[in-house]
């Protein structure tokens, strides 16, 4: 779980105790906590990508990865594993290459000086989306 800026890590930590999965939480020295309260903690560097790198190196199939990174989602497809991002949007091979065009061409616009409002503000219903998700995909490994 990429933990830096996750609004939604007492849900992860939740739902997962609930299905009794192990839970990884990954972050940068920049987020450090000092008594974290659930789940283990993996602290990496404060390079920009060094929390992608870990969990890139590290995810196996059938593992759920929680990122709000487009580009770390895409590299997890191909290892079989379940992408979903804070909003409970599902990442997937049909969907995945579609967004990666958006982040392109956001990029190229903020290049040229062009920056929009920024996200939205997370709200309760993207709480409750997200919980819905996590939930729908680990009861279907609990099914199995």
């Amino acid at each position: 779980m990429d933990a830096d800026a996750c609004p939604v890590k007492d849900e992860i930590a939740e739902i997962a105790k609930k299905f009794h999965v192990r839970v990884i939480f990954v972050a940068s020295n920049a987020h450090r906590q000092n008594n974290p309260s659930r789940g283990e903690w993996v602290y990496v560097d404060a390079s920009k990508e060094a929390a992608d790198l870990y969990i890139m190196n590290h995810v196996k199939s059938g593992d759920v990865v929680v990122t709000q990174d487009i580009g770390l989602a895409s590299l997890v497809l191909p290892k079989k594993v379940y992408a979903i991002s804070h909003l409970g949007k599902e990442y997937n091979n049909e969907t995945i290459v579609t967004s990666l065009d958006f982040r392109y061409l956001s990029a190229k616009e903020r290049r040229k000086g062009n920056y929009g409002k920024g996200p939205k503000p997370f709200k309760q219903e993207d709480r409750e989306r997200f919980i819905k998700k996590l939930t729908e995909i680990l009861s279907n490994f609990a099914g199995k």
